[in-house]
């Protein structure tokens, strides 16, 4: 199952996404009563995909991020991966969505794309256990996690260069029919040229073990995001930029880059 969050008119709902993704015009969404986070049902008749407006899939309490969690992308960063992942924090705050712009502020250094699997939770849990980390994943969606490099290397801890507004994208739906171990293709094309082009079968610590270490740390809330690591080929976007993250199986991710007056 697709869940969408969208707007229409005044209203924003979440809703089924019906169709095939690789004909555009076949896709619809039917809203539904409630919020995805429990047993709903279907409300109202279905609308033509293009008739509506797709939103950040959810609103996240918070977004745990997860570093040189691919081998390849902590040696282009300048080292071996480390025996645990670091983790960090952005603000809930940093979420956009499908076709929103990632807007670079004023004063900005290098900031480069980072395509990455978000693990979208779907119920309060704490110290979970990996076996049963299925248990508490809603989906999964596209994310991009977007840093200034420059900030990075000043301030020594990642929180101001990964926390700027509009700098998580998230979209474009949650992909329900997709367990822990399953291997995907992710990509990330800038103006069409493929930058990044990876798979999550070489994170370091998979989807199960993360939701465990998470947890351990932090009380996850119905609809928190984890971001499980990016692969090798990050690089720098600029204003005009279109920045696409892909993740087989899952969908698309499109944003275009702008810079904040």
């Amino acid at each position: 199952m697709r869940i969408a969050r969208f707007s229409r008119g005044d209203t924003v709902s979440f809703g089924v996404i019906d169709g095939d993704p690789a004909q555009p015009a076949s896709l619809s969404v039917t809203a539904i009563a409630g919020h995805p986070f429990a047993p709903f049902q279907l409300a109202g008749e279905p609308a033509p995909l293009s008739d509506v407006r797709l939103l950040a899939p959810v609103l996240p309490s918070k977004v745990v991020g997860v570093g040189k969690n691919y081998a390849d992308h902590a040696r282009e960063m300048g080292g071996e991966a480390p025996p645990e992942p670091p983790i960090f924090l952005k603000p809930s705050t940093s979420v956009a969505g499908p076709r929103d712009a990632i807007v670079l502020p004023p004063g900005h250094g290098e900031v480069h794309h980072e395509a990455e699997l978000a693990v979208v939770i779907g119920r309060l849990c704490r110290e979970v256990p990996r076996e049963r980390a299925a248990d508490v994943i809603l989906g999964y969606t596209c994310a991009n996690d977007v840093t200034d490099r420059d900030l990075q290397k000043k301030d020594g801890q990642w929180a101001r260069a990964k926390g700027f507004d509009t700098f998580c994208p998230l979209g474009p739906w949650i992909e329900t029919d997709v367990t822990p171990e399953d291997d995907r293709a992710i990509t990330c094309t800038v103006n069409g040229e493929t930058r990044q082009d990876g798979r999550t079968s070489d994170l370091l610590t998979g989807v199960a073990d993360l939701v465990a270490l998470v947890s351990a740390a932090f009380t996850l809330l119905p609809g928190d995001v984890i971001l499980t690591g990016t692969p090798a080929g990050v690089g720098p976007i600029v204003p005009g930029d279109d920045v696409v993250v892909s993740i087989e199986g899952i969908g698309t991710l499109s944003s275009r880059v702008v810079a904040r007056d």
